[in-house]
């Protein structure tokens, strides 16, 4: 965390511009238009949980009426064999409501730390560790890397393999818990292994969470974006301009084309702010804002 504090301030000099003002209260997504889906992608539930975060993210975002829900993971505590499962069962149970909205879920560092919890995760998801699926022009690959910092060669062997079996798709998404790529694309590292993949198999959005925090670099045509929380506890300054906030994100795609509305929970979690990704940048909002 010290290395990532460092790492921020760096590229607040450096890379970044000057933060802006506030933002308008939300009035919630407009209808995608015909032939056009949306989805919502949330953020960490847990990492020091805050009581009825999560909860109201979850009606919050149904009444957005997406497709799917599709989560960077931390959904449970974890930590413990012993009460894992009790743990998912609690979440089962606030989620029945939601029984209607498919779910697609990464693997968080919270979720699994052992073989018991790896097991737990697969019954109480109904997804692997691994997994691609498609809806409509787009393809999303879910990595794990819950028990690293990096992905393993086992993970980019099956992110080649998943990339190469979808070329056809016209847009793209690589969802993991862990942002691994966070110190690369700060730097505006092109080299690294996934970045080159990204870039050989069209890849436009590369989504994580794990620090709370809204994070945004673009490289070279990829997006690097780590999502606001969804329940786990807001770090550092706790401001809203500096990406820490409660909150969750409705992706529209109409074809090859991609809009994020990134929507901050209203009162008492928020004041109800929206803002596109384009608002953000690697340490807050731009100067565009």
């Amino acid at each position: 965390m010290h290395r990532l504090r460092t790492l921020l301030v760096f590229a607040a000099a450096v890379l970044l511009a000057p933060l802006a003002a506030p933002l308008a209260p939300s009035h919630g997504p407009a209808p995608a238009a015909p032939g056009a889906f949306r989805f919502v992608l949330l953020g960490d539930r847990t990492g020091e949980a805050q009581p009825g975060v999560w909860e109201r993210v979850w009606r919050e975002a149904a009444a957005a009426h997406p497709a799917f829900i599709l989560g960077v993971g931390d959904t449970i505590q974890g930590g413990d064999d012993a009460t894992a499962e009790s743990e998912w069962r609690q979440v089962a149970a606030l989620l029945a409501p939601y029984a209607r909205f498919p779910r697609y879920l990464a693997p968080g560092n919270h979720d699994v730390w052992s073989p018991v919890s790896a097991e737990l995760f697969r019954k109480y998801t109904h997804r692997p560790l691994h997994y691609g699926f498609d809806h409509g022009a787009a393809h999303f690959t879910i990595l794990d890397n819950s028990r690293d910092d990096q992905f393993s060669p086992e993970e980019m062997a099956f992110l080649e393999s998943d990339l190469r079996q979808h070329q056809a798709q016209a847009v793209k998404f690589i969802v993991s818990h862990r942002p691994s790529w966070i110190f690369d694309a700060a730097l505006r590292n092109t080299g690294f292994a996934l970045h080159k993949l990204a870039r050989q198999y069209g890849v436009r959005y590369v989504i994580a969470g794990h620090v709370h925090q809204l994070l945004h670099v673009d490289l070279e045509g990829v997006s690097y974006v780590s999502v606001p929380s969804a329940g786990g506890h807001l770090r550092l300054s706790g401001q809203y301009r500096d990406g820490w906030f409660f909150g969750y994100t409705v992706v529209t795609v109409r074809g090859a084309d991609v809009t994020m509305a990134i929507q901050e929970l209203p009162a008492p979690y928020g004041q109800g702010r929206v803002t596109s990704l384009a608002d953000w940048g690697l340490t807050g909002l731009s100067a565009r804002r």
